[in-house]
């Protein structure tokens, strides 16, 4: 029995030392995977730079043909959206803001736009453009990256705006202002990590465009576009605490017009955008090769 019992527990050890083997030669195999992913993916990025630029100018150009105001509709939507809700939040039902409602409520909606805007064109960019996903080989991130870009441009141009209202009432940005440019990458991340997701579900389940009008108009008053989140309490406010787009809009008010640094839960914005946009990206990458049998 004695013998017996050895010759188990040697075949036992055996057995997990061989597990134990196997799943580390699958760990390493996982990981060199990734980091070889993750090498093409810049590579590809670099090699395809000018078709993306080249996609990008397509974008803009199609986006304005035929307008008669062109990129002023880049300023023109923000700043109807925000005498709509001055309105309402100065007259009908006053709401007290740390700044001159108009221009708390345009910066929030500046930042909105750009991320909905560029997911609205992100949701469609590959099923509008299937001859290219079937035919022809080339990064398919391509399509949601240039559509991040050409919001970009909008987002540049409504800044304008933004700019005017601070000098008009008078709120001049400290030192904090040297936070926009870490803000402004943790929202491209985080929008961009989107938009490959969505831009890849719609490929696969075409009434995704539909859900996602739904789904972004619920997104933008569960964010702190319009109304200061801390207005709201109780279990409705902790769930709606956990919504990264609203630190990232806090942070925007806070560099410009409060002259304070981003809260502590913008950190948790930023990395939750970096996971994002590699997941999202990674996912996207690994999909591609399927794209053209669900055009």
């Amino acid at each position: 029995r004695a013998a017996q019992f050895d010759t188990n527990t040697h075949h036992s050890r055996g057995i997990r030392g061989g597990a134990d083997a196997a799943h580390l030669i699958i760990e390493r195999y996982m990981r060199a995977s990734l980091r070889s992913d993750l090498k093409e993916m810049l590579a590809e990025q670099f090699d395809y730079r000018e078709l993306l630029y080249q996609m990008t100018l397509r974008d803009l150009l199609l986006r304005y043909k035929q307008t008669v105001m062109g990129f002023g509709w880049a300023i023109f939507m923000p700043l109807v959206n925000t005498a709509v809700f001055s309105v309402i939040f100065t007259r009908v039902a006053p709401l007290p803001t740390p700044v001159p409602y108009p221009l708390f409520a345009f910066c929030g909606l500046w930042a909105w736009n750009f991320f909905a805007s560029t997911l609205r064109f992100s949701v469609s960019s590959l099923t509008s453009n299937t001859n290219l996903v079937a035919k022809v080989y080339f990064p398919r991130e391509i399509f949601p990256f240039s559509a991040v870009l050409v919001g970009v441009v909008d987002f540049v141009v409504s800044a304008t705006v933004l700019v005017a209202m601070m000098v008009w009432y008078r709120v001049v940005p400290g030192v904090s202002i040297l936070w926009l440019p870490v803000v402004i990458a943790v929202h491209i991340a985080f929008t961009a990590g989107v938009a490959l997701i969505v831009s890849m579900a719609n490929l696969f389940y075409r009434d995704v465009k539909y859900l996602f009008e739904v789904a972004i108009t619920v997104w933008m008053f569960a964010t702190s576009v319009v109304y200061p989140m801390d207005r709201i309490d109780g279990r409705l406010g902790a769930v709606l605490a956990l919504n990264p787009m609203t630190p990232i809009i806090d942070a925007y008010r806070n560099v410009l017009l409060l002259g304070e640094p981003p809260t502590p839960a913008f950190a948790a914005a930023a990395l939750l955008s970096v996971v994002v946009l590699t997941v999202g990206w990674l996912v996207f990458h690994r999909a591609e090769f399927s794209f053209a049998e669900n055009v």
